[in-house]
């Protein structure tokens, strides 16, 4: 298996962890914050999919699948088209109320699956081709592919 083949499969990945999170969950569960001021569940989900899909939509120089495929309708999140909740307070988590678990880890799916479909289109040259040079060191578009699936497996 090569590399591609590799982040490929660890983008999938996120959507068997959520499927398992959920599996079971009330709505209530599912978009309670512990303490009053921690991230929902919902929260949580949203925002591992939100995050990757721009990033990725970006990287690739395409319409995000939460516009493109209407999950922005579906969510119904009183929320800009490009916010993906980076510095969210208690009161914009609190926002984000999702009902069925299904609708997250659909959309989560949707954006890991297109991830994967990117990183097999890309060959070492471009995985390789930095992207952020405002960083030290810079940010190889495989880095900021892997770093996406990292903070999508994380949350």
């Amino acid at each position: 298996m090569g590399a591609r083949e590799l982040v490929a499969d660890a983008a999938r990945r996120p959507v068997e962890a959520a499927e398992a999170a959920v599996e079971g969950v009330s709505a209530e569960v599912l978009n309670r914050m512990p303490d009053g001021t921690h991230n929902s569940m919902s929260w949580l989900l949203w925002h591992a999919a939100r995050q990757q899909d721009a990033q990725i939509a970006q990287l690739c120089g395409a319409e995000q699948i939460w516009t493109a495929e209407g999950w922005s309708d579906s969510f119904g999140l009183d929320r800009a088209v490009g916010d993906f909740g980076f510095g969210d307070g208690p009161e914009q988590v609190a926002g984000v109320r999702v009902e069925d678990p299904g609708l997250l880890v659909g959309y989560l799916r949707a954006v890991c699956c297109a991830t994967a479909q990117y990183v097999g289109s890309l060959d070492d040259a471009a995985l390789d081709e930095v992207v952020d040079e405002s960083w030290d060191p810079p940010v190889t578009r495989g880095m900021r592919i892997v770093s996406t699936i990292d903070d999508a497996a994380q949350h």
